[in-house]
């Protein structure tokens, strides 16, 4: 296995574990970090996931010479259950997912970042988009979310040259939220997954749903603002969260 799950409490911990080949990704281990977001939408007791790397890389990118030959005019596709770690095809993760990377975050390193809700480097952590000095381009997201998180200089700064960049740019462009010094990125992750997973699990996962659906059709989010509510104020959270404000301690949030 290349890719390794922990359960620990409300957070499903997935780890790149393919480090004798600074995590490159084949398609056997693509499907294995499927298969781990399918476990981290199905699991009721797991509220948010953080994704990282073992050894010194985030990820070299694919095995471009073992996974080309299976690409199609489809793209990249999963087996039944899985969840596309790049959220470009198939059902949609509606739980959080805070990432961590640390030295090499090559190609579809980004893409798996991008596709992440939180973002966490290490110092020291180099990226690159190079897919255009292979003769292809980028096909796991970053053309459509590199311009939304970073804008569209920024983006075509780096997609066009396939240059390398270091973790200072990507927190100036907002590709990653806090760089953090060597050896505490995951640890980071961990801790802002836990904060996430101490809220209530109803409000985290609505608030994510209405946030995305503003970047393809704001006018749409906002006229579901107030319907997408109702459910909302009717739940065990909701009295919880006054009850626990009124009482001046700390709320428990169940998720119903």
């Amino acid at each position: 296995m290349s890719v390794t799950v922990e359960r620990r409490e409300h957070l499903l911990l997935i780890g790149l574990d393919r480090v004798d080949k600074r995590n490159s990704f084949t398609t056997d281990m693509l499907a294995e970090l499927a298969a781990a977001y399918g476990e981290l939408e199905r699991d009721p007791d797991v509220r948010v996931g953080v994704l990282f790397a073992h050894g010194d890389h985030f990820t070299a990118g694919l095995d471009l010479a073992q996974v080309a030959p299976t690409l199609n005019g489809s793209g990249l596709t999963f087996a039944e259950g899985s969840i596309d770690p790049f959220g470009i095809t198939g059902p949609a993760r509606t739980k959080p997912l805070v990432a961590a990377a640390q030295g090499w975050c090559l190609t579809l390193g980004i893409e798996l970042l991008l596709a992440s809700d939180v973002r966490v480097a290490a110092e020291g952590t180099r990226f690159a988009q190079i897919e255009i000095q292979r003769g292809i381009y980028p096909f796991g997201g970053a053309t459509v979310r590199l311009p939304q998180v970073a804008g569209w200089g920024n983006a075509m700064r780096w997609l066009l040259t396939g240059d390398e960049f270091d973790a200072a740019e990507a927190y100036r462009i907002g590709l990653v939220q806090e760089v953090v010094p060597l050896g505490q990125q995951v640890d980071r992750a961990v801790e802002l997954a836990s904060r996430i997973a101490a809220q209530a699990p109803l409000g985290v996962r609505a608030t994510l749903a209405s946030s995305r659906a503003s970047l393809d059709d704001p006018a749409g989010a906002l006229s579901r603002l107030a319907p997408d509510l109702q459910p909302l104020l009717t739940s065990a959270d909701a009295a919880e969260g006054v009850q626990s404000f009124i009482e001046r301690r700390k709320a428990v949030f169940t998720g119903k």
